[in-house]
């Protein structure tokens, strides 16, 4: 059972996640760089995160891996950029990792493959990632569904 939500608190994926942690009352955190640095400035203080001084993108997200149990990345597409970073941060940590591509797969399909991700890997602290607002318009809603519908299921078993 999903018991935290973490993220990098990047436009998009990441703070879709945060959100849908607040709307269905899961506690939420993760790291973000010193500053609160986002691609549109300092992240919302609404966003129960930890700074890391001295620190950017790919410490953050290293550390965003390594303190979960498991990490979800959603995009449109192959994994590019800082989505691909976090997936081998994943592998070099021997840390299950979840690729939700929604080009191949409808948001029905995409909760079930992700419920039993979750299970089979005993997934309670989840590290949510994928595209920043920028490089898909489309990433905050989908994965804002995703992940609200994943908890409010997961809370049923």
């Amino acid at each position: 059972m999903i018991i935290k939500i973490i993220s990098g608190g990047q436009t998009g994926a990441d703070q879709a996640a945060l959100d849908a942690a607040i709307v269905t009352g899961t506690p939420h955190g993760g790291w973000v760089p010193e500053g609160r640095l986002t691609e549109k400035g300092p992240l919302s203080k609404k966003y129960e995160m930890e700074e890391m001084i001295g620190c950017g993108y790919s410490e953050r997200t290293e550390k965003n891996v390594v303190e979960s149990d498991g990490t979800m990345i959603i995009s449109y597409g192959k994994l590019i950029g800082g989505s691909g970073y976090t997936m081998a941060m994943a592998r070099n940590h021997n840390k299950p990792c979840l690729h939700i591509d929604l080009n191949n797969q409808g948001m029905s399909g995409a909760v079930e493959c992700t419920i039993a991700w979750l299970r089979k890997h005993m997934i309670q602290v989840l590290n949510v990632a994928g595209p920043r607002a920028s490089k898909n318009e489309k990433i905050y809603r989908a994965v804002f569904s995703l992940v609200e519908e994943v908890v409010n299921v997961d809370r049923c078993y």
